[in-house]
């Protein structure tokens, strides 16, 4: 893992504010679809960028379906005790987890994070989220797939698949959280 003193050898915006325009309506008419409509459709978003994503997701299956409520929709599920490798990282912050007033027991949950690795937060998502309730079905949306899984997850509904190296990191930036407009860059550390 690199340290502060380094930097990326290489890095390349590979998906620009308009193609993140482009991609996240695609996905909500996925999910739409795949769900056969909003009844009974909560978001729950892995901090900290998949927050945004969800509230953008939200607002467009909102617009798509005027019969469900955007602000009610979207949730945000705080994975960090559930993580397997609490003793390997840093410290993290928790965030705080906040359900939709209608709970997501009996519901159409769809997990939202920015990046699909590994799948370990995933697998930290579905532990956290069994001790809230019990969801009829689970979902994952992310905005970028970029493979290397160690276990058995995959995402219901991609914004891109992007294949990569084991020494490249795939940041996501995105307006709410970091100050400047959405992109999604992949840095080459393999120095």
């Amino acid at each position: 893992m690199p340290n502060a003193a380094q930097s990326p050898s290489s890095s390349r915006v590979v998906l620009a504010e308009a193609d993140t325009d482009r991609a996240l309506p695609r996905i909500a008419h996925e999910i739409l679809e795949a769900t056969k409509g909003s009844r009974d459709l909560v978001l729950m978003s892995i901090p900290r960028r998949g927050y945004p994503l969800a509230r953008r997701l939200a607002a467009k299956i909102a617009a798509a379906d005027p019969s469900v409520s955007a602000a009610g929709t979207a949730g945000q599920l705080d994975v960090t005790m559930s993580r397997d490798d609490l003793q390997r990282q840093p410290t993290r912050p928790p965030y705080p987890t906040a359900l939709p007033a209608a709970g997501i027991d009996d519901k159409v949950v769809v997990l939202v994070d920015d990046v699909l690795y590994s799948g370990r937060t995933i697998r930290a998502a579905l532990d956290a989220l069994v001790d809230l309730g019990r969801p009829r079905i689970v979902r994952l949306a992310v905005l970028v797939d970029r493979g290397h899984r160690e276990l058995p997850i995959r995402a219901d509904h991609v914004g891109k698949n992007l294949p990569t190296s084991s020494v490249e990191k795939v940041r996501v930036r995105l307006a709410e959280t970091d100050n400047v407009a959405d992109e999604v860059v992949i840095e080459d550390w393999s120095e």
